[in-house]
């Protein structure tokens, strides 16, 4: 630690975060700073899966940038020193919080919150990936069927049970990807619990958990977040259901206008057909850990109720299909 990590001098202690169900995570304390650790987790693991040296490139080429994520100080690909694949970045202090209704804000945080959390991921997708040195992050076009193939390879690798609507959902989706693709960095799991909010302004410091992130098209990333408009309310980051209004929180409709205008996109539309492979595209990774579970993997005692989730996801996304031209 002492000849790789900045500022470090122990002793040293350590806490394992909850939540992490991919990839384990740990702070770090020390005297004088905190640190976060983030490691592969041991066992059996999914081709592809557990990147965490993707995430420390990603957020070592956008910190320099300015835009908002921690400052990464090392990365060990020597699994000898703690059995796996691990990087060290600092510790970003500040507020994770899950219900996306904000309950402990006010009515004006709360609609600049939200604004600021559109203008963070515009900000992403705006960002010139080859000037900050990803040009070689992920292979350019055809991003939503290398996906889906991606998340239908990994799904039925860690199948448990047979679900109807899956197997359709694998036909469908990549002979019905829309037109007009483009080309940026994506996130790959933009929401709330990934942000770290200043401890007592509506702004977002930090852009958690890089595991997904590769190149591709821009769309991915923000019907991800839009399907928080859909998804019922159960204290989570679901708005469905939810009175907008009088809490301050954009529409659907509004969210959508404020992502154009700041990234030049005249609107979206298919928006069905993106609600559609967004919550497939959970349902299999829910799967994935599903599979971990099953195998003995899973690195968090709260991944067996996740698991509960996979049901009904592909439920949705197969109604969104329908909506979207599926018979």
């Amino acid at each position: 630690m002492k000849s790789n990590v900045e500022g470090y001098a122990g002793p040293l202690s350590i806490n394992q975060f909850k939540g992490g169900q991919s990839n384990p995570t740990y702070q770090l304390v020390t005297p004088s700073r905190k640190y976060v650790l983030r490691k592969k987790p041991g066992g059996k693991l999914l081709p592809s899966a557990h990147a965490v040296d993707r995430e420390f490139r990603v957020m070592s080429a956008l910190y320099p940038t300015g835009f908002p994520v921690a400052k990464q100080y090392a990365l060990c690909t020597d699994d000898s020193v703690l059995g796996a694949m691990f990087y060290v970045m600092e510790m970003v202090e500040g507020r994770v919080l899950w219900n996306g209704a904000l309950p402990e804000m006010s009515k004006e945080d709360r609609r600049t919150t939200y604004e600021n959390k559109i203008a963070t991921l515009a900000k992403l997708h705006n960002t010139d990936h080859v000037a900050i040195g990803l040009g070689d992050y992920g292979k350019p076009g055809n991003y939503f069927g290398r996906q889906i193939d991606r998340w239908s390879k990994q799904y039925k690798l860690s199948e448990t049970e047979t679900i109807d609507e899956m197997n359709r959902l694998i036909e469908w989706l990549p002979q019905t990807i829309p037109a007009g693709e483009r080309t940026g960095i994506v996130h790959g799991d933009y929401r709330l619990d990934n942000l770290v909010l200043h401890t007592s302004e509506p702004r977002v410091i930090a852009v958690l958990d890089w595991e997904l992130s590769t190149l591709g098209d821009p769309l991915g990333d923000f019907t991800y977040y839009l399907m928080n408009w859909v998804m019922p309310h159960d204290g989570r980051s679901g708005l469905g259901g939810v009175d907008l209004a009088p809490l301050g929180i954009p529409t659907l409709e509004e969210t959508v206008k404020l992502y154009c205008a700041q990234t030049g996109r005249d609107g979206i539309p298919e928006l069905d057909w993106y609600f559609s492979y967004n919550a497939f595209r959970l349902a299999c990774i829910l799967q994935g850990i599903a599979g971990r579970v099953r195998d003995g993997t899973a690195a968090s005692a709260h991944a067996a109720q996740m698991i509960q989730r996979i049901r009904p996801l592909a439920a949705a996304s197969f109604h969104y299909a329908q909506k979207a031209g599926l018979k």
